[in-house]
């Protein structure tokens, strides 16, 4: 099966504007997340879908595909389709642009989710929690599951809720969702033109809508989980995690 990556870079963002542009590395932010993903060995073809000619010239000057896309989408899912549906492919993973240090072997893994289950349309990944704090902050998401691997439910809040303890129970019971997803190029067609669901609009998490129109989203548990990249803080700790590592 022929899989692709496509990475939506849009340059506004809420929280730190331009931050696909940050090049306090000495690389793009976008291109961190770019040269990790060619490192996965079950990917055919890595590209970028931009909505901003700066982020366009940005990957010319590093050697990647970039392909832009129209200034209408909602959200980077939309963007991805827009990619997909012109490419030759079997299997679509959406990777965040903001995820420099994504495990190049968690996307073969998200593929291989797909390739081997031939009914399952759609994947994501999961990983433990390592402390009850993070268990119960509302921006870091939850999942779970079936016994199969099949999501039963995403949310901001701690689930399930252990009823004994008044709340957040052993670590082991819950899982943290990541952002990145794999999907049937012809599922993905479909899926983004699906309206926002009720369940996706009250809790502000995509993946709902796959869930409220009956569609399963199968998963896999890996070791851990790393970190996107969403404020400045974050930022400046990674361009040190960066310097750290070019120094041992």
């Amino acid at each position: 099966m022929k899989t692709i990556v496509v990475i939506p870079a849009r340059y506004g963002s809420s929280r730190m504007g331009g931050k696909v542009l940050a090049k306090e590395t000495g690389k793009y932010l976008v291109q961190h997340t770019y040269e990790r993903a060619l490192q996965a060995r079950r990917v055919s073809e890595v590209l970028i879908a931009t909505d901003h000619e700066r982020v366009l010239e940005a990957c010319r000057q590093f050697g990647a595909q970039c392909v832009m896309t129209g200034a209408e989408h909602q959200s980077g899912t939309d963007r991805v389709a827009e990619v997909a549906a012109g490419r030759d492919c079997d299997i679509v993973i959406n990777l965040q642009a903001d995820e420099p240090e994504v495990e190049p072997d968690y996307i073969d893994q998200i593929a291989a989710l797909l390739a081997e289950r031939p009914e399952a349309k759609m994947a994501t990944l999961l990983a433990p929690f390592d402390t009850a704090r993070d268990i119960a902050n509302p921006n870091i998401v939850k999942c779970v599951t079936d016994e199969k691997g099949y999501a039963l439910y995403f949310s901001r809040l701690a689930i399930p809720y252990d009823r004994d303890r008044a709340g957040i129970g052993p670590l082991d019971v819950y899982r943290r969702h990541l952002g990145i997803y794999a999907y049937r190029k012809e599922f993905l067609l479909i899926y983004t033109t699906l309206p926002k669901s009720r369940l996706e609009q009250c809790e502000q998490l995509e993946q709902l809508r796959a869930l409220d129109n009956g569609f399963r989203i199968l998963t896999a548990t890996v070791p851990r989980a790393w970190d996107g990249i969403d404020t400045l803080e974050q930022y400046e700790a990674f361009v040190q995690r960066q310097k750290n590592a070019e120094k041992g």
